[in-house]
């Protein structure tokens, strides 16, 4: 009876003892993301993390909206971005265990109207290409900026985008070879992609509140407003981006009562209870290296990491983490940041959600989680290293804007009068713009759908004000030709030629 009674003490001891541990991780986590935020000036914020199949930490942080006070709670849906990438991977991968289709199916196998601008790229793309970055042809996210045409659309004016490097012989981040991905769902599988994953994903996962249409969060009322620390400005509010167009790249919206339970699918290694989404095999599959990451395609953060390596998987950045594989995924939509991490062979998976453009601090929740929960260890500031990071970007910013007003040069006047440059001017792959004049300066509309007011700035140069879904200022520049005419309008490091 002694040794019996002894034994329980014990164990109730053990449970105490790392209880104690638990509590004070979350308290050590929770008292950095608190100092972060208020450094941050984050209207928002909600972060889970899962060890061992249990939620660990889980917590929501000031408001949805500033004006109304709401607070975000854990039902509140926020943007899951990119990170929607592995959602729409591991979709293909049901397909795969289905016997549908093979990773190394060719993409005209199932999309006979796919095309790309290279010809042998466009026969030699497999299914697996548009998941990796690195087919060879440029991104084209002003195709989904600048109008709001339908998917099939999209994609056919994508064949426009030029190939930049042999295939698989680069990396250059594409989210157009998602949308494509969630079209060869729809072709496999008969569904629209969104509804292929409520049925497959959300629903077995316990995603309740999740929706894949951007444009249905109205319905559900609880959602965040979008904001943006302007360096002139301060705090502003920024339009919903809602590009159902190219949904299966990034336009899946969820709550942090959603990711806690997708983090325990992810560490179960896709098992939900007794049953399992994915087989091990196609899981682990998601998360092999497929493509080499350049430097210059990676994070500012990788400065602070030091990582030996970089690669990318199936919907998922990679890197090296204190000897262990990190897998992990940003999303940053206009006023809105996500990321998720896991590192596998630990059993541990972070996300967090916040409603202000590129609050980095999602990036020191991530590391700091890791390094408390997988590696217990207090010891690195990641709040105040990555906030140190990241403002050096902002006061470059500050400098820019300083050196571009310095370098105005006053008293100057267009080539011509302004009505001259009035009219229609086309993009092969982007579409239209319609210019009018106004006082001092032009309307613009590109596809009866992105609207820039311009102000003139010097010679031939105008500046868009700030009235537009970005809250950016946008440079832009007239060619004259040698006719004397207005030739050319240069915008967003592309050309568009005056046809009207």
């Amino acid at each position: 009876m002694k040794i019996h009674l002894l034994s329980l003490t014990t164990l109730l001891l053990i449970f105490q003892l790392a209880y104690a541990q638990q509590s004070s991780k979350s308290d050590q986590l929770d008292a950095m993301i608190e100092k972060g935020i208020e450094d941050w000036k984050i209207p928002g914020l909600a972060a889970v993390v899962v060890q061992d199949g249990e939620i660990v930490f889980k917590k929501t942080y000031g408001v949805k909206n500033l004006n109304t006070k709401a607070p975000v709670d854990e039902h509140t849906l926020f943007t899951m971005a990119s990170t929607t990438k592995a959602i729409v991977s591991m979709a293909l991968g049901i397909l795969v265990d289905q016997g549908k289709l093979k990773w190394t199916d060719k993409v005209r196998q199932h999309l006979p109207h796919f095309k790309l601008s290279d010809a042998f790229i466009t026969e030699e793309a497999r299914v697996q290409d548009l998941l990796t970055h690195n087919l060879g042809i440029q991104q084209a996210d002003l195709l989904w900026v600048l109008d709001s045409t339908s998917t099939k659309k999209t994609i056919e004016r994508f064949a426009y985008s030029p190939k930049t490097y042999p295939v698989r012989g680069g990396f250059d981040y594409n989210n157009i070879m998602y949308a494509i991905a969630g079209e060869v769902i729809e072709a496999v599988s008969g569904q629209h992609w969104t509804d292929f994953v409520r049925e497959n994903i959300f629903e077995p996962i316990g995603m309740k509140d999740a929706v894949a249409k951007s444009g249905d969060i109205f319905k559900k009322g609880n959602y965040t407003t979008p904001y943006l620390n302007d360096i002139e400005d301060g705090m502003v509010t920024i339009d919903y981006n809602l590009s159902d167009q190219i949904g299966a790249a990034g336009m899946i919206w969820a709550s942090l009562s959603d990711m806690g339970n997708y983090l325990k699918y992810l560490v179960n290694d896709a098992a939900v209870g007794q049953d399992t989404i994915l087989s091990k095999s196609t899981f682990d599959y998601l998360f092999k290296p497929h493509s080499f990451v350049t430097d210059e395609s990676f994070y500012p953060t990788q400065q602070l990491t030091k990582p030996h390596w970089k690669t990318y998987g199936l919907g998922w950045f990679q890197h090296d983490y204190r000897g262990e594989k990190l897998d992990f995924h940003t999303g940053s939509i206009g006023g809105l940041v996500a990321i998720c991490g896991i590192i596998r062979d630990k059993d541990l998976a972070v996300y967090v959600f916040a409603n202000l453009d590129h609050a980095e601090l999602r990036h020191a929740i991530m590391y700091k989680a890791m390094d408390l929960f997988a590696f217990n260890d207090d010891s690195r500031d990641w709040h105040k290293e990555i906030f140190d990071l990241y403002a050096g970007f902002r006061e470059k910013q500050v400098e820019d804007l300083k050196k571009s007003k310095a370098e105005r040069v006053s008293g100057t006047s267009t080539t011509l009068p302004l009505q001259a440059y009035e009219g229609t001017y086309e993009h092969s792959m982007l579409g239209q713009v319609h210019i009018r004049s106004s006082n001092n300066g032009f309307d613009m509309d590109f596809n009866n759908f992105f609207k820039l007011s311009a102000y003139h700035w010097h010679y031939n140069a105008f500046k868009s004000t700030k009235a537009n879904p970005f809250h950016a200022v946008m440079d832009f520049n007239f060619q004259i030709g040698t006719s004397g005419k207005v030739a050319s309008l240069e915008i967003f490091g592309e050309t568009f030629v005056k046809t009207k």
